[in-house]
Formats: structure tokens, C-alpha cells, sequence
């Protein structure tokens, strides 16, 4: 039994899972080369992502607690950002948190933690986007992103007042969406 007790001791495991709205549009950058001047630099595009929950407290108000996370996507997943992620896009997020030390211009060093994507997937739907196209994710092992396959069916329209990037809280009383902004 002590050998089985010593495997556990020596794992670790890093791995976010968030389902959130983007607070901005993304912002990309190329690292080692500028893309503009044709250099082939590594492109990392940053934006964050809100997270909320609603509880209700003692006094039986619905409350409700948004969190902010500073999203970091890599090369391909960079990609899909710049052509796919605006501000309000609803996305599932799976990562691993990241805290790193800069100095600001002050000379003050300053911490910051973030989440690097490994796997990103589009949910919802966009505001004028043709049905079927509501999301985006890796391809298992294939390197590029496509779009999940799905049956042919007519999806029924909601009408246009009510449209939103996330489904309506089933427990809130108003029936409002979950945007945090």
C-alpha cells in the first residue's frame, strides 16, 4: 500500500475548465517577428473572460458574483480568436493557469495570473450567423478547427428581441441572460 501512497504524492495536475462571456476583443500580437512586415512570428492573442454565478443570500436576494480571467491563446488557437472571438462571445475554455511576475513601468513588479488555452470551443450563437454554425473546436489530432457535426434539422428562431449569447437562468426570476456587462 505505501507504493501506491508514493504515486499520489509525486502527481500534479494543472487544468481549468471555464464556460464564460468575453469581456473584450481579443488582442494579437506576434512574438519573435512582426506579421505585418512578413516575418512568421508566433502569434498569442490575449482577451478576458467573465465568469458568474448566482446564488441567493441569507436575506433570499438573488446575488450574483462575476469573475475575471485573463485568457492566453497560442498559435492556431490565437488564430481562431482573431477570426472568431468578439466581445460578448460565449466560449468554453479548457486550460491551465499560468502566474507570471513583469515589472511595470514604475520599476513596481507586479503578478498576474492567466489561463492558457489548450482547447477552445465557440457556444452559442452570433447575432446574424446561418443556423448550424454555432461553434467551433479542435479537431481530435488533426492540427485545424472544424465545426462539430451535427444532424440537419431546423432549428426554431427566438424571436429577435430576445437573442442572446447564453441560454436565460432557469432559476432567475427575470428570466434575464447571464452577460455580466
Amino acid at each position: 500500500m505505501d507504493g501506491a501512497m508514493n504515486i499520489f504524492t509525486s502527481m500534479s495536475l494543472n487544468k481549468v475548465f471555464l464556460i464564460g462571456n468575453v469581456g473584450r476583443d481579443p488582442e494579437v500580437r506576434y512574438l519573435d517577428g512582426n506579421s505585418a512586415a512578413g516575418g512568421t512570428g508566433t502569434k498569442v492573442a490575449t482577451f478576458t473572460l467573465a465568469t458568474s454565478e448566482r446564488y441567493r443570500d441569507r436575506s433570499g436576494e438573488l446575488r450574483e458574483n462575476t469573475e475575471w480571467h485573463n485568457i492566453v491563446a497560442w498559435r492556431n488557437s490565437a488564430d481562431v480568436a482573431e477570426k472568431f472571438v468578439h466581445k460578448g462571445t460565449q466560449l468554453f475554455i479548457e486550460g491551465r493557469l499560468r502566474t507570471r511576475s513583469y515589472t511595470d513601468q514604475q520599476g513596481v513588479k507586479k503578478y498576474t495570473t492567466e489561463i492558457t488555452v489548450d482547447n477552445m470551443q465557440l457556444l452559442g450563437r452570433r447575432e446574424g450567423a446561418d443556423e448550424g454554425q454555432g461553434g467551433f473546436q479542435r479537431g481530435g489530432g488533426q492540427g485545424g478547427w472544424q465545426q462539430p457535426s451535427r444532424p440537419q434539422q431546423p432549428v426554431p428562431q427566438a424571436p429577435a428581441q430576445s437573442q442572446t449569447y447564453a441560454e436565460p437562468d432557469a432559476g432567475a426570476p427575470d428570466g434575464g441572460d447571464d452577460l455580466p456587462f
